[in-house]
């Protein structure tokens, strides 16, 4: 079973980053925060291209695969930046959940992976759970506010946005997954994320990007101003993104998304340990859902 201590290192991981980054980041824009995510990891990670291949020897369906992922990869980026810049943040996050239920159907057709009666289960106990952490609003003795935030995508535009980025991510996931058949894991998620962070620089250049414009100098020098700060969180995506390939190497996409976001309980734990945030009792059932999820997963 070496996929999932992988893939709970790749959840912990995220969870950390964002950990570090509301701690240390603070005031930060989703420019430089972005920078940071995808252009200083694909950097940092760039010591693993040496391990690629001749990248001539690769078939044209490596490319192909690579060129549908990339523009999709940056589009879940700037929808998912634009949607929590935009809206309320209970309703918009829940709709995350949905990424391993996208990506068990994307998979089903693309891979042809199919998961069992059991491991369907365990998806969606953490769908479910991964759900309930986010309702900032619901009531635990009234199981029909659980609900509430599926009614507010019919009028909330921040709801619609982050289901199309639950949707973008079971598709770069799976295709991921595609890609990765022809490359080892780690040079694979080295030379993905080179790619997405050349890309994202003249992309931030032309887009614009939050409210309130900051030029380019300013940029790095805040980015200059913090180097400690921004190395660690640029590590701890990097450790993600390695863990991320090498544990869908060897599981299910869906079941290694569903793990994945078992993210969102740790940085519940984060939460009451460094910030002092006082919901982790509300959010209890939630975690213990998303808990059993994964061992039901692991019996599957």
């Amino acid at each position: 079973m070496t996929w999932l201590p992988l893939a709970l290192l790749c959840a912990l991981s995220v969870a950390s980053a964002d950990a570090a980054t509301k701690a240390w980041l603070q005031g930060f824009t989703a420019r430089e925060l972005t920078l940071i995510r995808f252009t200083l990891t694909g950097a940092l990670l760039s010591p693993l291209l040496f391990w690629l291949p001749d990248l001539g020897s690769l078939p044209a369906a490596f490319w192909g695969w690579l060129l549908v992922l990339v523009p999709l990869e940056i589009a879940a980026m700037l929808l998912y930046m634009a949607a929590i810049r935009d809206h309320p943040l209970s309703l918009t996050l829940p709709y995350l959940a949905f990424t391993p239920v996208f990506s068990m159907a994307i998979a089903a057709v693309v891979l042809g992976e199919r998961v069992s009666l059991l491991g369907l289960a365990g998806v969606l106990l953490i769908v479910v759970g991964a759900w309930l952490l986010n309702l900032e609003h619901a009531r635990r003795d009234d199981w029909r506010t659980w609900l509430r935030p599926l009614g507010a995508i019919r009028w909330e535009a921040g709801s619609r946005m982050m289901l199309g980025v639950a949707l973008l991510y079971g598709v770069t996931s799976t295709l991921g997954k595609a890609a990765l058949l022809y490359l080892p894991s780690a040079p694979f998620g080295a030379f993905y994320f080179a790619i997405i962070g050349l890309l994202a620089i003249p992309l931030l250049v032309l887009l614009p990007v939050g409210s309130t414009p900051v030029s380019w100098r300013a940029s790095w020098q805040r980015l200059a101003s913090r180097p400690a700060a921004v190395l660690t969180v640029a590590a701890l995506n990097g450790v993600m993104v390695v863990t991320h390939f090498l544990a869908l190497r060897h599981i299910e996409v869906a079941y290694m998304i569903a793990v994945k976001r078992s993210s969102l309980l740790f940085g519940i734990l984060y939460g009451a340990w460094l910030f002092q945030e006082a919901n982790l009792r509300s959010r209890a059932p939630g975690g213990l859902l998303m808990l059993a999820g994964v061992f039901v997963i692991v019996l599957a």
